[in-house]
């Protein structure tokens, strides 16, 4: 007959702590009472952690049973697993209960200062039982680890193809960033063809926003000329203001370091930021609930 391995491993566990108390208290009878089963079970139990690694452990004592120098090893190695043990049925339980675990939410830079404090502070509100653990990055690192299981939800752009869900949380115009002193400073409007002499301050290749920009200025008949790049909108600005370049980011980046933003003419130019996750397996319960009020309460872009 097979035993599932599962069932071994659990009476293994319960064996182990039997041991333990046995250690602990040195006696068969009073470890028994103690612990509610009979002598005899106890002692099955002792032989079946004995059996399982291969050596005794106990010896007689004049007043009982005493670990000998291979069960003190185990008897150490044994507290630390059940103690392990009982951390990760403790972190799981907290995970799984939706009004008490945990969220691990992934997002884009650009957002960690706008949109995602508003998501937290609503969904805190909401259930401040609830755990989120952030992690700030790219958009490829952001899909990455949805495939992995690192991150359970993401606010991220574009929107990713395949098994995942979307849900659009914000739209955003892109406009052209420049120095004060630029000599388009003073327009309100820009065609994006006038770049074509223009040095620019872009996002490196394979983020998804420089992938939206390089498909703007390509349909515009520009080949970029670029000066610096930066994975973080806010550095771009910044750079912008110290005279390095112009660059196309979204218009709420544009200020902070004295830049001036100018429309563009274009109405492609524009992004919009959605809330993802995978729909090829289900999502942790604290999770869903993060993701059901998000779809119950956030208006539409």
């Amino acid at each position: 007959m097979r035993i599932d391995r599962r069932i071994v491993d659990a009476v293994l566990l319960r064996d182990l702590s039997w041991f333990v108390a046995l250690a602990d208290h040195r006696h068969m009878t009073d470890t028994a009472a103690i612990l509610g089963v009979s002598q005899p079970t106890l002692s099955r139990a002792l032989a079946r952690v004995e059996a399982e690694l291969g050596t005794r452990l106990f010896e007689r004592a004049p007043d009982g049973v005493a670990p000998n120098p291979n069960g003190d090893l185990v008897v150490a190695a044994a507290r630390d697993l059940l103690a392990r043990y009982e951390q990760l049925t403790t972190e799981l339980s907290a995970r799984l209960d939706p009004d008490g675990g945990v969220v691990r939410l992934a997002f884009l830079d650009s957002m960690g200062t706008s949109l995602v404090p508003q998501l937290l502070r609503a969904f805190h509100l909401h259930a401040p039982g609830v755990r989120v653990l952030l992690s700030q990055e790219p958009g490829h690192a952001i899909l990455a680890d949805l495939r992995t299981g690192a991150a359970e939800l993401a606010v991220t752009f574009p929107r990713p193809a395949g098994d995942f869900g979307w849900l659009p949380l914000h739209r955003e115009r892109l406009v052209l960033a420049v120095p004060p002193t630029h000599r388009l400073h003073a327009r309100k409007r820009v065609a994006l063809s006038e770049l074509a002499d223009e040095e620019l301050v872009m996002t490196p290749v394979g983020f998804g926003f420089r992938t939206l920009v390089d498909r703007l200025l390509a349909e515009a008949g520009v080949v970029p000329r670029i000066s610096f790049e930066s994975a973080d909108l806010s550095t771009i600005e910044g750079l912008v203001a110290a005279g390095l370049g112009v660059a196309v980011i979204p218009e709420q980046l544009v200020g902070p370091s004295g830049t001036v933003a100018i429309a563009l003419t274009t109405p492609a130019a524009r992004r919009t930021v959605g809330l993802t996750w995978r729909t090829d397996q289900a999502l942790a319960p604290a999770a869903a609930r993060f993701l059901a009020f998000i779809e119950g309460q956030w208006p539409e872009p």
